[in-house]
C-alpha cells in the first residue's frame, strides 16, 4: 500500500502530459471517482452504506475497487470491530485533496449532459 504523504510513482516522467495521465490511472475507473463522492458528500463509511450509496456495483468490484483506492493512498480502512466484524472508509488528506477534481467532473456533467429520451438508450 502506498504511504498517503509519499507522491504517487510516475510512469512517464518528462512528458508533459503526464501528470493528467499518473492522475486518470489513479482516478480514471468507472467506480473510483463515484467512491470518492460519497466519501467526500457522507464521511467515513462502512461497507454495506457504500454499496446502497453507489447504486449499481456489485460486492467485488466495490471490494476491488476500495482496494486499488488504499493501494494509492486515497482511501483508508479501518476495523472498527471484530464482534460483529465492522470496518469503515474514509478519505486520507491525498483521497480529499481530490474534491475539486470530483466537483469540476460534476459541474461539468450536469452542464454538458442530459437524459436519455427513451428507456433504449444505453448508458456509459
Amino acid at each position: 500500500m502506498t504511504d498517503a504523504s509519499e507522491p504517487l510513482e510516475v510512469w512517464c516522467v518528462g512528458e508533459e502530459w503526464c501528470p493528467i495521465t499518473t492522475t486518470a490511472s489513479v482516478i480514471g475507473k468507472k467506480w473510483h471517482p463515484v467512491l470518492v463522492h460519497r466519501l467526500l458528500e457522507n464521511g467515513p463509511s462502512g461497507f454495506n452504506e457504500l454499496k446502497t450509496n453507489v447504486d449499481g456495483i456489485s460486492s467485488k468490484v466495490l471490494s476491488d475497487s476500495l482496494e486499488d483506492l488504499q493501494e494509492n493512498g486515497l482511501v483508508e480502512r479501518e476495523v472498527i470491530s471484530e464482534q460483529p466484524f465492522r470496518v469503515q472508509y474514509s478519505l486520507t488528506e491525498r483521497g480529499a485533496s481530490l474534491e475539486t477534481v470530483i466537483d469540476a467532473m460534476k459541474e461539468w456533467g450536469q452542464t454538458h449532459l442530459t437524459e436519455p429520451e427513451d428507456d433504449s438508450a444505453q448508458q456509459v
